[in-house]
């Protein structure tokens, strides 16, 4: 069985990760069978919306298969390149679907399955949705267009991409990832609803009535402080800053960024300065693609996934393995290092 379910009914397109022993994470094969399906339902006039969900209980998509690409790192790097050159791409195409793209974010939401969602136009959460970008953990960056969409609505997001904070379904509506709660009891009846429409403008008045109200998370409460430290321009003055709040949240947040990979936290912290920038989500992906193919040459990234899912000890042992090792000089190589890679994109029709 295919590990992307494509399926129609009426005039909705249905797309289905699946995976779910590997909680749907994803696969070069997946991204390309997703990225055609998803082109045949743009073309045809009779599809008014399409609808993505992840198979099994536990989540929508756990991100790329970051397994295989520690298996591949003493061997053809340049296999993960072509993934994520072929992933951003799907990214964007995602960003500008001409027609309703509605995301299912129940469960699990992280990494790549992050780019699969959060471009959307309709993004609907539940009670259950464990939503991160917890790439700062594995010596990686916030890519898929995180940098663009962390960045675009104050300290939370800017946060969540510097501590790879796992956040639940009303910070991820706070931080403009998200659009909609419903009860995750309700999800049959809405899915059975949404493939019965026959026009796009349904979709919006349809998730209106089986709408939650959301109020502030776990991050969201903390705002104002996260907006104020977060606008430091250096990782060690973040962190400084909220050693000085003094409060138990504070205090919290700055032991959780030590734990972090040195080298991810600043790169990621001058992907974030250069995307509050940037003109678009394009030209943010190529900036990330440019820094994850650096990386792709560093020791955190292998170091970060074998002690996140090879060996599952929890310990890295980052190099180097302070802030203060990590000079301006090797952040900018990571960033502008090598030939910019080629990554075009194509417009819908």
């Amino acid at each position: 069985m295919s590990d992307i379910l494509v399926s129609r009914t009426r005039n909705v397109g249905r797309l289905s990760l699946n995976r779910p022993k590997a909680l749907n994470s994803l696969t070069l094969d997946m991204v390309r069978d997703f990225s055609s399906a998803l082109d045949c339902f743009g073309a045809d006039r009779e599809i008014v919306a399409v609808v993505v969900t992840g198979e099994g209980q536990r989540g929508f998509c756990a991100g790329g298969d970051i397994r295989a690409l520690y298996e591949l790192r003493n061997g053809e790097r340049s296999l993960y390149e072509t993934f994520w050159r072929e992933e951003y791409r799907l990214n964007a195409r995602i960003a500008a679907f001409p027609k309703p793209y509605v995301a299912v974010m129940d469960g699990i939401v992280m990494g790549g399955g992050v780019g699969l969602s959060a471009h959307g136009n309709f993004r609907i959460v539940t009670e259950r949705t464990r939503f991160a970008m917890p790439e700062t953990g594995i010596g990686f960056i916030p890519d898929v267009g995180g940098s663009w969409l962390l960045t675009r609505n104050g300290g939370v997001g800017r946060f969540m991409a510097l501590s790879g904070a796992t956040v639940g379904p009303h910070d991820a509506i706070f931080a403009g990832l998200a659009d909609v709660l419903v009860d995750s009891a309700s999800l049959p009846e809405l899915l059975a609803l949404l493939c019965d429409i026959g026009e796009a403008e349904e979709v919006r008045s349809l998730l209106a009535r089986f709408a939650k109200s959301s109020g502030l998370g776990a991050l969201s409460r903390h705002e104002t402080l996260l907006r104020r430290v977060m606008a430091h321009s250096s990782v060690e003055r973040i962190i400084a800053a909220l050693e000085a709040d003094g409060s138990e949240f504070a205090r919290e947040a700055a032991a959780t960024l030590a734990m972090r990979s040195p080298t991810s936290l600043k790169v990621t912290l001058q992907l974030l300065r250069r995307a509050a920038d940037a003109e678009n989500l394009e030209a943010c992906l190529r900036q990330e693609l440019r820094t994850a193919c650096n990386l792709l040459s560093t020791h955190d990234l292998y170091e970060g996934i074998r002690a996140a899912v090879i060996d599952k000890d929890r310990d890295p042992h980052w190099s180097p393995a302070t802030l203060a090792e990590v000079d301006d000089a090797s952040v900018k190589a990571l960033l502008d290092g090598g030939a910019a890679p080629d990554l075009e994109f194509r417009a819908w029709t």
